[in-house]
């Protein structure tokens, strides 16, 4: 077995402590996502073997090297105004129906990566604002919460780089919401960012910190998860909403048969769910 193989062994037990520490549940035909993650992290804590890495990141006492793995397990590729229409939706439902809300409207981007989907739910904001003068006076307050603080760190900088902003960026946007950084880096201009705060969370814990909200974005993300996990953070978000708050969930995903604490939405297009009361 050469150095970047992984024992079967090893695996598995690798897959039951990251279902453990952060619900998500690898397949048994996932060894190559493994590999390709956890590989560079080889050179990084001068480790010989994959096999030993993981090993290793088990253990309670190599947190620099257990945080580094599941930063890699868990970081995913995010962009701007991803699939489109829930920003759309914004706009043309669920901005207007709070448009007369007398505090600022409170949005959770829960899992946010690098920040793309908290900062474009803030864009969504003043463009609809512009068109809507008066409409939400307190504004909005978004909360994005990640696992890894690798990715939270690159969000509080919102700095991105060339290829970050060719993600489901326009021009027109990028020219009003961003100005030059360093090392042809673009900078998030102050009046998005002043609208958005990070902190870190694992969805596995209690949310009860974070307070109260009107809308919960939360796509592509149950899809790593167990059903029992499934049911679990659905209940939380719902404890979390406020009274006909609504749940954003990813184009694929569903809660059927995993709650009965929303009712479904259908959209043209999408489907969003509404808290039941």
């Amino acid at each position: 077995m050469n150095d970047r193989e992984l024992d079967i062994a090893d695996y598995n037990q690798f897959r039951q402590f990251l279902e453990h520490q952060c619900g998500i549940v690898l397949g048994e035909n996932k060894m190559y996502l493994v590999k390709s993650r956890l590989g560079p992290l080889m050179n990084k804590f001068n480790i010989d073997s994959l096999s030993e890495l993981v090993r290793r990141s088990m253990a309670i006492s190599e947190r620099a090297l257990r945080s580094a793995v599941l930063d890699a397990m868990t970081t995913n590729e995010t962009l701007w105004f991803r699939d489109v229409y829930p920003f759309e939706l914004l706009k043309t439902k669920l901005f207007p129906e709070f448009a007369n809300l007398k505090r600022p409207l409170k949005i959770w981007s829960a899992a946010s990566s690098s920040g793309q989907e908290a900062y474009s739910i803030a864009m969504s904001l003043l463009e609809f604002k512009q068109k809507n003068p008066g409409a939400l006076s307190h504004g909005i307050q978004v909360v994005g919460t990640d696992i890894s603080n690798k990715v939270l760190a690159q969000s509080k900088e919102a700095v991105y780089d060339g290829l970050s902003l060719a993600r489901g960026l326009s021009d027109e946007r990028k020219k009003r919401f961003f100005e030059p950084a360093d090392d042809n880096k673009m900078h998030v201009k102050k009046e998005v960012s002043s609208m958005v705060s990070f902190r870190h969370l694992n969805l596995l814990d209690s949310y009860s910190l974070l307070g109260k909200f009107d809308i919960i974005f939360c796509r592509n993300v149950l899809i790593y998860f167990s059903p029992d996990v499934k049911k679990k953070i659905l209940a939380q978000f719902r404890g979390s909403l406020n009274p006909d708050g609504y749940l954003i969930l990813g184009a694929s995903e569903s809660i059927s048969g995993l709650s009965e604490d929303y009712s479904m939405i259908r959209c043209n297009p999408g489907i969003i769910y509404q808290r039941k009361n």
